[in-house]
């Protein structure tokens, strides 16, 4: 009875439909607030994709001794999508936080809600509001700000950056993307 009730509950989460499954539609309008929005909504969809169907073994897989896991790269693109979301709040990323989800369903799901949150966020974001986002680092020494600059060309093309290592390794290991999968597109077949 238990097995049967843990594989049901096993097989509902892989049912539950997950942030980026598809690309929403594209904005009618082009300024900075929507082509942020729509960095995030990319990321997002790779990032999904990049990790549907992950194996022990895909989890496993390093390059090298002395590079990251897929694993801890999932772990770090968590961080990363904290940080992004905490910034469109301008609320401060404290470094020695140690609370991260210590299993990969969870790490998956709320490094999607994260990227989720900070897509509604953004949508509501007029340019000037953007103008006033500040990257804001507590440290020992105090707080640390930057302009949103910094977001662009660090945590978000940092995720984007490791997203596409884990596209690499997972095929590397024996189990590419699913099929059907479009990144240009942003949709699934």
């Amino acid at each position: 009875m238990i097995l049967i009730l843990t594989l049901t509950i096993t097989s509902m989460k892989s049912q539950e439909k997950l942030p980026f499954y598809e690309i929403a539609e594209a904005p009618d309008k082009i300024n900075s607030t929507n082509i942020m929005l729509r960095m995030i909504q990319g990321l997002g969809f790779r990032y999904h994709w990049a990790t549907e169907g992950l194996t022990k073994k895909d989890l496993k897989y390093r390059p090298s001794n002395d590079a990251y896991s897929n694993y801890e790269t999932i772990e770090h693109i968590y961080k990363l999508s904290k940080m992004i979301y905490n910034s469109t709040k301008s609320s401060p990323n404290i470094r020695s936080e140690k609370k991260v989800p210590t299993d990969f369903i969870s790490l998956r799901k709320k490094t999607l809600n994260n990227l989720k949150l900070t897509a509604e966020t953004l949508a509501s974001f007029s340019d000037k509001d953007l103008k006033n986002i500040k990257v804001i680092f507590q440290g020992d020494t105090g707080n640390y700000e930057f302009p949103i600059w910094n977001l662009i060309n660090g945590p978000i093309s940092d995720a984007i950056y490791h997203t596409g290592q884990l596209v690499s390794f997972r095929r590397t290991s024996g189990n590419p993307i699913p099929k059907g999968v479009n990144v240009f597109l942003g949709i699934k077949n």
